[in-house]
């Protein structure tokens, strides 16, 4: 899918100065920028000096000026409310097929957001990355975000004769909907981390990307990291991922779905022992939490525990042929 340009954003193009303007970056430096998907003024404003150390090969004393210069350009700091509220006005809801499920959410999986849903084995995870997936290609009007979608495949579960039942479920062009899905394969968490990393260059090849999903997010790290005394490490890593994956979501106003999994606490002796993988760093930096379990009669219950501005509620849905439906 092409992007689609509206007036509004169209001026604020123009408006923003391309990275060459930029004190020491000259065409062969813009150019490695470029190629590492720093494209964008503002995706350098928010770089780290070590991340355009690697980059371009300059040194950190230039890395620090460059980025300064970048956010003197962006004008970063304090905004209003009102622009913040503003800002909102641009978010898209994705739907998931279930009204009581889009519910729950306040419309949909919405765009600018790390939303993450933690559950057992045969809780619908991927059936909703999947759902997702169909879903984003819709046009505005359908609930949909018009845009192509990313898919990181952990754990081998991407099936592209699901995404065909589903985009028939909703009457869209099977071969289209597959096309318009970018899916790729992690091995483990470093080629994981990397291909997070190239999304943005993606992006930077014109395609209109509106939904990133990792199913699953922590898998690949709870293998490689065993025992108390890698903790540290691995939530540094899973940390500096989530830190990508948010800068993703909020630079270019995509949704970033991650799917998670559990484990049973010990010592939990009332009420449900379930709690995800990743402790405080995955729900520290994900914006929506949604537990998901297996309710009665092939049912699935749909749980939000966490949100910035919604109460906790659950939904109940049915996984279908044709897609994620109301019970």
């Amino acid at each position: 899918m092409e992007k689609k340009e509206e007036p509004e954003q169209k001026s604020q193009e123009k408006k923003e100065p391309s990275i060459e303007k930029l004190p020491g970056i000259g065409a062969a430096t813009a150019e490695k920028l470029k190629e590492s998907g720093y494209s964008e003024v503002l995706s350098i404003a928010v770089a780290s000096p070590g991340e355009l150390c690697d980059a371009t090969g300059v040194n950190e004393a230039a890395a620090r000026k460059v980025i300064q210069a970048a956010r003197s350009m962006m004008e970063m700091g304090f905004e209003s409310g009102t622009e913040l509220l503003e800002r909102r006005k641009k978010v898209i809801k994705i739907t998931t097929g279930s009204n009581a499920v889009d519910e729950i959410l306040g419309g949909g999986f919405e765009t600018g957001s790390i939303i993450e849903a933690y559950g057992a084995y045969g809780s619908s995870k991927t059936q909703i990355a999947h759902q997702l997936a169909v879903n984003a290609q819709l046009p505005l009007s359908k609930k949909g975000a018009e845009g192509n979608v990313v898919y990181i495949d952990t754990e081998n579960t991407f099936r592209p004769e699901r995404i065909i039942q589903f985009a028939e479920g909703i009457g869209i062009d099977p071969k289209k909907a597959l096309d318009n899905i970018k899916v790729a394969k992690a091995f483990n968490s470093d080629h994981q981390m990397l291909l997070a990393e190239k999304i943005e260059e993606l992006i930077s090849k014109s395609l209109n990307v509106k939904l990133v999903i990792i199913d699953s997010l922590t898998a690949h790290f709870r293998a490689e990291f065993i025992g108390r005394g890698t903790l540290a490490e691995r939530q540094q890593k899973i940390n500096r991922h989530m830190k990508v994956l948010s800068k993703l979501a909020d630079t270019h106003n995509l949704c970033v779905y991650v799917t998670n999994q559990v484990m049973a606490k010990p010592d939990t002796f009332f009420g449900d022992p379930t709690e995800a993988i990743g402790g405080h760093i995955v729900g520290h930096n994900s914006a929506f939490r949604i537990y998901l379990r297996r309710g009665k009669k092939g049912t699935r219950v749909a749980k939000l525990v966490d949100s910035p501005n919604l109460p906790e509620n659950e939904a109940v849905f049915n996984i279908t042929e044709a897609g994620i439906r109301d019970v």
